[in-house]
């Protein structure tokens, strides 16, 4: 990747070359809606019209909103997970980070009665150590991301499992209702958590687009020692990638809890990684790094969710949505297999 398209660190290019530097960065960044989010968003769309057609439940109120809660934290954990995997990285022990975020939260909840802020700060803040530790261990030792996360998911994994206890937490209060799927979580018929997954979304979409450390995120997935040698802080922005992912994934650990019952049983969180990965990569992210974007991860996401909520309804297999998925993971792969072989031959 060429040091061009990332912005001088004394400022803001020669007038001379702001023109060259605008184009050069548009090698970077895609357009602000791509073909593949374009194509997403038209699949999701005929999903829901022939499930309409098959299920005329499936368009009611009772239907959409458990839909909109359940994609909101697979969602949130992917908008970590995109800007993660665009700087080369992955981060497979969010179900683990998913576990003890929620077990803590809810045994603070039922044993000292915590407000919702200090609910949600607990979670954020959790999320945000175990975020640092992958971070740190990924940046400065020097390995490779899969393998790093792989020992920490297990390491969190058992440490969730330890604060279970061998049983799960009861009689927890309502106290993030907020989030959940009952009146008090919606507003306008709309799931608080769906809004504020968006909120957040818009957020990641406009720094990763608009701002330096967002460009230098996709510079890094391009060519790590080059975008060090324009000046990037490198281990700096990959340690904040996986604290990011780390917050975002306390936050989505509280929609979890909010969705469920009173009870929260020790498998909270499992498969939560897998589908996170689905939406990102079905929404367009290379699994190489350098390119991707949040609306296509947003949509990969609904995307997911469309497709296990369909299969449920219809009363089919619950194997098969993880075979739609799977499918839908391998055209992904492909198209943008294709993409990088027609950008080598140009």
């Amino acid at each position: 990747m060429s040091s061009s398209t990332l912005t001088p660190p004394g400022g803001a290019a020669p007038a001379g070359q702001e023109a060259h530097t605008a184009k050069e960065r548009g090698r970077v960044l895609p357009f602000p809606v791509t073909g593949q989010e374009i194509v997403l968003l038209v699949v999701v769309a005929a999903l829901w019209v022939a499930l309409a057609l098959a299920t005329p439940a499936f368009l009611t109120r009772g239907s959409i909103v458990p839909l909109l809660v359940a994609m909101a934290p697979v969602a949130l954990i992917g908008i970590g997970m995109t800007v993660v995997i665009i700087t080369g990285g992955i981060d497979v022990s969010v179900a683990g980070i998913v576990m003890v975020c929620a077990v803590v939260v809810a045994r603070a909840m039922v044993g000292s009665g915590i407000s919702l802020p200090v609910a949600v700060v607990l979670s954020v803040a959790i999320g945000g150590v175990l975020g640092l530790v992958n971070g740190v261990l990924i940046a400065y030792g020097r390995v490779h991301a899969i393998i790093i996360t792989f020992g920490t998911a297990n390491l969190f994994e058992f440490l969730g499992l330890r604060l279970f206890g061998g049983t799960t937490v009861d009689n927890i209060p309502g106290t993030l209702a907020f989030f959940g799927r009952g009146e008090a979580g919606r507003t306008l018929g709309i799931p608080h958590s769906f809004l504020i997954m968006l909120l957040i979304a818009a957020a990641a979409w406009y720094y990763l687009r608009h701002t330096p450390g967002g460009r230098h995120m996709y510079a890094i997935g391009g060519d790590a020692d080059a975008a060090r040698l324009a000046g990037v802080k490198v281990q700096r922005r990959v340690v904040s990638a996986y604290v990011l992912t780390g917050v975002l994934t306390g936050l989505a650990a509280c929609f979890v809890i909010a969705r469920g019952t009173s009870t929260l049983a020790p498998n909270v969180g499992a498969g939560i990684e897998l589908a996170a990965i689905a939406a990102v990569v079905i929404g367009g992210t290379s699994i190489m790094g350098g390119r991707g974007s949040v609306l296509g991860t947003v949509l990969g996401a609904l995307l997911v969710q469309t497709v296990t909520s369909g299969v449920t309804q219809l009363g089919w297999r619950s194997q098969l949505s993880a075979l739609f998925i799977g499918i839908f993971i391998l055209i992904a792969v492909g198209a943008d297999l294709l993409r990088q072989r027609a950008r080598s031959t140009t």
